[in-house]
């Protein structure tokens, strides 16, 4: 099994690391793409390397899309090869991750019209304005879409994405 994480400088430090280790303790490859391969840096330090530029990444490669936030969403947005990325996830019903500013992705890919999910709360405005039902709790589960509010719901974020993994039935949890 595969996961791709889709990010950029200024991302959230720890809505990538938790991830990342978290996926790699459960033996998933897990795989970052950024604007070019090398080393990102978060908000607050944290150094990770991204091995794939965008144009590399094939979704079908993958198993699982992790989108973190913190800035690094807001540019990554206006980016047609991430836009692509999620589309193809979705349109192959394959599990897809969005934490705190990371939904904002799934919003310019125009993927969130009629899905019930959380996101950081300066974005819940812009999530609704696109069709999503905004639900202010730590964790929603909807289809394929996990998406969390915030670094401190990071457990319950990932305990729901390594369930979808374990157990690939489609489901609505809220």
């Amino acid at each position: 099994m595969k996961a791709l994480i889709i990010t950029a400088d200024h991302f959230e430090d720890s809505e990538l690391s938790v991830p990342l280790t978290r996926l790699r303790q459960e033996g998933i490859e897990v795989v970052i793409a950024s604007f070019r391969a090398g080393p990102i840096r978060g908000k607050h330090g944290y150094e990770a390397h991204a091995g794939l530029g965008f144009e590399q990444v094939d979704p079908d490669d993958y198993d699982l899309l992790i989108l973190p936030g913190g800035r690094a969403p807001a540019i990554l947005r206006k980016e047609p090869a991430v836009l692509s990325i999620a589309k193809s996830f979705f349109d192959k019903n394959k599990p897809v991750a969005a934490i705190c500013h990371g939904p904002q992705i799934l919003i310019s890919a125009g993927l969130m019209k009629g899905r019930r999910a959380t996101c950081y709360r300066s974005v819940a405005e812009e999530m609704a304005k696109a069709g999503a039902l905004y639900l202010d709790r730590e964790v929603v589960v909807d289809g394929n879409l996990v998406t969390s509010r915030q670094p401190s719901d990071l457990p319950a974020f990932m305990r729901e994405v390594i369930a979808m993994l374990h157990s690939p039935g489609k489901s609505v949890r809220v």
